[in-house]
């Protein structure tokens, strides 16, 4: 089925079963923005739409009606894609939405979904961007579709904890983590350095090595 095949009958099911404001919401809402989204970037990463939701109904903390561009919910996981226009959302918008807006995602959030939102340049003109990022957040509560590597789990694993410290990475950082041995975090270690994805950090001759960052963009890791 070709991607104008399966998003007619994605958009015509969520029609059929909607009546009102709803309805009429998801005809007159899913527009050029929101379509671009499901034509460059989702449908590219998962060839299909399902547990998609486009134009989703949920209701803002003052108790009033609130449409997400698409709600994602595949189980218990919960979450609300934005796609956001910087003229709408930025040049046109004055003191009190920013207000707004800011208090509807933070309420959202509590309420236990994860709203994202995407630029609609980076949709329009960097779609491989947003498919990294997409790949990058999903695959934190989705299993793969295929076995994988559990040493390039590992490897990830290590990426993932580097970026959170903000710094230099040192084995005893990687000990801790898995709750390894010394030398099983070295080796870990050597292996990123092996494949490029990690530098050593020279201190004082520089013969020492007892740290280690980044040597690519940290996009490189995920794709």
């Amino acid at each position: 089925m070709s991607y104008q095949e399966a998003h007619q009958v994605f958009i015509q099911s969520h029609i059929n079963r909607r009546s009102g404001e709803r309805r009429g919401r998801l005809e007159r809402g899913h527009q050029h923005a929101e379509m671009l989204f499901l034509q460059q970037v989702w449908y590219p990463l998962y060839g299909h739409f399902d547990d998609l939701h486009p134009e989703y109904e949920v209701l803002d903390l003052r108790g009033r009606p609130y449409f997400g561009d698409f709600a994602y919910l595949p189980g218990d996981l919960k979450f609300i894609w934005e796609i956001k226009g910087y003229g709408p959302h930025v040049l046109d918008m004055d003191r009190k939405r920013y207000c707004d807006e800011l208090n509807r995602e933070t309420f959202l959030q509590a309420l236990g979904y994860r709203v994202v939102s995407f630029a609609y340049d980076d949709v329009a003109y960097r779609p491989e961007l947003c498919i990294t990022l997409l790949r990058m957040l999903l695959s934190r509560y989705q299993p793969s579709p295929s076995p994988a590597s559990v040493a390039l789990i590992a490897e990830k694993e290590v990426v993932r904890l580097h970026l959170k410290l903000a710094r230099p990475i040192r084995p005893k950082d990687v000990e801790e983590h898995f709750s390894v041995h010394h030398r099983t975090a070295v080796r870990l270690l050597h292996s990123l350095v092996d494949k490029g994805w990690l530098r050593p950090v020279l201190r004082g001759k520089g013969i020492k090595i007892v740290q280690y960052e980044l040597a690519r963009g940290v996009l490189d890791y995920f794709d």
